[in-house]
C-alpha cells in the first residue's frame, strides 16, 4: 500500500483558521476535501493517506474522523485534543468511540505557535501526553528547531511512545539551511521511538525557485540520521499547492528519496507509516 503519510482537509467558510490570515496564503483559502484529493491520489498512484490536524479544535478532529468513516482512503487521523485538559482521556475514549473513532492514530498541537518554547515540557503537557500513549496513539511533533530540545526531552522521557516530527522540523531551506536545524534533527534522529516526516520541504523553499536538487540535502540529512526505516513521505498537500501541484511535490520527494536508494523510497511511501502509527 502506497500511503500520502500527510494532508489535510479545511474549509475556511465554515472555520476559522488563524494560521491562514496571511495574503501570500490567499491561493489556499478556499475550501478543499476528499472529493478534491481523491483524483489526486489515484493520479499519482497513492493508495491511501493520512489527515492531520489543521486547527485547535475537536470538532475538527470529528470531523476528520467523519471522513475517514465515509472515504476508505483516509486511513489514519491524526487530530487535535486538548493536552492540558485533566479529562483528556475521557475525550480520547468519546473520539474512539464516535464515527470513524478506530481510524484516530495520534494527535498533535502547533506547538511552534507557542511563546514557550518548552512549552511540551510543562506539567500539564506531560500529563495529557501520558493519557495519549495510554490510548496507544502516536504524537505528532510540529516543532521548528526552536523547539526541538523540548521535543527530544519528551521523545526521551517516553521510551515507548510513539512519535512523529512533521516536516522534518521546517527546515530553513529559502535560507540555505543552519547548523542549528541540522545539529538538533541529528539528536532527535538518534531517539528511536521518532519516526521523520519527509513533507512541507517545497514550502520552506522559495515557492518559485525549487527542485529536487535543493530539497535533497535536507532529505539526505533526515535520512541519515533516521534511517530508512524511520522516514515517511508525505505530500502536505493542500498546503504544498503554494509551491507546486501535488505531482510536483511528490515527484521531487520520491526522486530524493530513490537517489538514497528504491528500498528507502519504498519504506517511506508506506511502510514506515504503517509502522509509525499502527495503521490496520
Amino acid at each position: 500500500m502506497i500511503i500520502d503519510g500527510h494532508q489535510h482537509f479545511w474549509d475556511p467558510a465554515r472555520a476559522d483558521y488563524p494560521w491562514m490570515d496571511a495574503p501570500e496564503l490567499t491561493p489556499i483559502r478556499r475550501a478543499l476535501g476528499p472529493a478534491d484529493l481523491a483524483p489526486l491520489l489515484e493520479a499519482n498512484g497513492i493508495d491511501a493517506s493520512i489527515v492531520v490536524q489543521c486547527r485547535s479544535a475537536l470538532e475538527e478532529t470529528e470531523d476528520f474522523l467523519r471522513i475517514a468513516h465515509e472515504n476508505p482512503f483516509v486511513v489514519g487521523v491524526v487530530g487535535w485534543a486538548d493536552l492540558t485538559d485533566a479529562a483528556l482521556g475521557e475525550t480520547l475514549d468519546r473520539l474512539r468511540a464516535s464515527p470513524g473513532g478506530d481510524k484516530l492514530v495520534g494527535i498533535r498541537h502547533q506547538v511552534h505557535d507557542e511563546a514557550d518554547p518548552d512549552w511540551l515540557l510543562r506539567e500539564d503537557v506531560q500529563r495529557g501526553l501520558t493519557a495519549v500513549f495510554a490510548h496507544d496513539l502516536a504524537y505528532d511533533f510540529l516543532v521548528r528547531a526552536r523547539e526541538l530540545p523540548a521535543a527530544i526531552a519528551t521523545a526521551q522521557a517516553f521510551p515507548q511512545a510513539r512519535f512523529v516530527l512533521d516536516h522534518a522540523a521546517k527546515p530553513p531551506i529559502a535560507d540555505g539551511g543552519s547548523n542549528e536545524w541540522s545539529d538538533r534533527i541529528a539528536a532527535i534522529g538518534v531517539c528511536g521511538n521518532v519516526w521523520c516526516k519527509v513533507s512541507g520541504l517545497a514550502t520552506e523553499a522559495v515557492w518559485n525557485d525549487w527542485d529536487a536538487e535543493r530539497l535533497f540535502p535536507f532529505v539526505a540529512h533526515a535520512a541519515k540520521c533516521f534511517g530508512e526505516d524511520r522516514l515517511i513521505f508525505g505530500s502536505d498537500w493542500p498546503v504544498c499547492l503554494l509551491a507546486g501541484s501535488y505531482g510536483e511535490i511528490k515527484g521531487a520527494l520520491e526522486a530524493c528519496l530513490i537517489r538514497l536508494g528504491a528500498h528507502v523510497r519504498d519504506k517511506a511511501f508506506g511502510v514506515n507509516a504503517k509502522a509509525a502509527y499502527r495503521l490496520a
